[in-house]
């Protein structure tokens, strides 16, 4: 019960302390906005490239690896060495399916960039996919209608393909595509379904994607100059650390590299893509440390200016309280109170800040910002940490008053 009336006795003086110096207040708690506004902006941006780019890197499959020709991250050097590597080919995929003892299914891939024309609707630039059937599986490629090739088509390198959702979007706006025929470098490919909406990973439209059976685009562009990269799914996402080191002695034996050889491929995987992730937003999260440390460094400094000036101008007020019967304990709550009053105002208007600084941010780029529950407590505990970190020494200074010596005080 005494807490509380300290508490309530401390909030009416603080409050009169800070509209008797309006804009000593206001200048005081500007660091602590700052800060605080600099945290949480960074926090909100930084977690909703977390979501967005996590709900991107699932399109890839955590169970899932791929074998080729390059890493997915080299420099400039390692990038030389892998180009000289040979090309990965399509019977070796056959045999790393027959081989492997945890892939679910093997899907070999070649891409290459052609205008696709259905009458007088042309797009430029697309990519067109060579694939197996598996591809059904490896990427969750599952058409929104029609069907995906099966086997035979594969084997028998017929001319069919399957869409993806803006390429169909664009060439038949008003009619159904199954059953017609696209042209394809000259090609003409019988349309035999569409795949889902899949949406964009780093720039890349999977809807603007044309699949054709593997053979058949063999048959039309040719392999010679071409790298196969392997989809690999894993039966289960608990064995793909013990399927990368399988696939790795696979495709050694296929080629016949023998112990002192290095491997002359690539595996990669979904986690290295969220390593290298983490490694770029832990320097936004540095940043925001840093220059969010300086802001509240410089706002709780202003804090403890503004309390020792209001203890030497109180101190014939402190006197007349310690004369009457006011204890040490009484007079440093007063003033750790009013530390702690003038850091929560600075905190509140910094999260407003925040929230409006973030939104419009997200409304104005396409990077997205996410404000999450516990930034309400990441603004308490500013509001705690800094107004008693700060306040102790002022409010210590004016608890140790001598109460005689604070009565003659002019």
């Amino acid at each position: 019960m005494r807490i509380l009336i300290y508490i309530g006795e401390g909030l009416k003086i603080a409050l009169t302390a800070l509209r008797a110096y309006k804009m000593r207040s206001i200048l005081t708690t500007l660091g602590i906005v700052i800060g605080v506004m600099t945290v949480i902006t960074i926090v909100a941006l930084v977690q909703g490239l977390n979501k967005a780019f996590t709900e991107e890197i699932s399109a890839l499959g955590s169970d899932t690896l791929y074998i080729d020709k390059y890493s997915w991250f080299m420099d400039r050097d390692t990038y030389f060495a892998y180009r000289n590597r040979p090309n990965i080919k399509i019977h070796e995929a056959e045999r790393v399916k027959e081989l492997s003892r945890l892939a679910e299914a093997v899907a070999p891939a070649l891409y290459t960039r052609r205008n696709i024309q259905y009458r007088e609707r042309k797009l430029e630039g697309s990519i067109v996919v060579g694939t197996t059937e598996d591809y059904l599986i490896t990427s969750n490629a599952y058409p929104e209608y029609g069907r995906f090739f099966t086997s035979t088509d594969v084997d028998h390198r017929r001319s069919v393909c399957v869409l993806g959702w803006e390429v169909a979007q664009k060439l038949f706006p008003n009619t159904d595509p199954i059953g017609k025929r696209v042209s394809i470098e000259g090609r003409k490919m019988r349309v035999i379904g569409v795949r889902e909406k899949k949406g964009s990973f780093f720039n890349n439209n999977f809807d603007t994607w044309v699949f054709i059976p593997i053979n058949t685009f063999a048959s039309i562009f040719g392999t010679r100059y071409r790298s196969v990269q392997m989809e690999v799914k894993v039966k289960s996402p608990d064995l793909v650390e013990d399927a990368e080191i399988e696939l790795a002695g696979v495709m050694r034996r296929i080629r016949g590299l023998s112990g002192g050889d290095e491997n002359n491929f690539a595996i990669n995987k979904q986690s290295m893509l969220m390593d290298t992730y983490n490694d770029l937003t832990g320097v936004l999260w540095a940043v925001a440390i840093g220059v969010g440390s300086i802001s509240l460094l410089v706002g709780g400094i202003g804090i403890m200016n503004i309390l020792l000036v209001s203890v030497t101008e109180r101190t014939r007020e402190i006197g007349i309280r310690k004369a009457i019967g006011a204890k040490r304990f009484d007079i440093m709550v007063q003033f750790l109170i009013e530390s702690i009053m003038i850091c929560a105002i600075g905190v509140f208007i910094g999260i407003l800040c925040a929230v409006g600084l973030a939104k419009l941010v997200a409304s104005v780029s396409p990077i997205p910002a996410v404000i999450t529950p516990w930034v309400v407590f990441l603004g308490l505990a500013f509001t705690t940490v800094i107004g008693i970190f700060f306040g102790i020494y002022p409010a210590s200074k004016a608890a140790k008053l001598n109460p005689i010596e604070a009565l003659r005080y002019e």
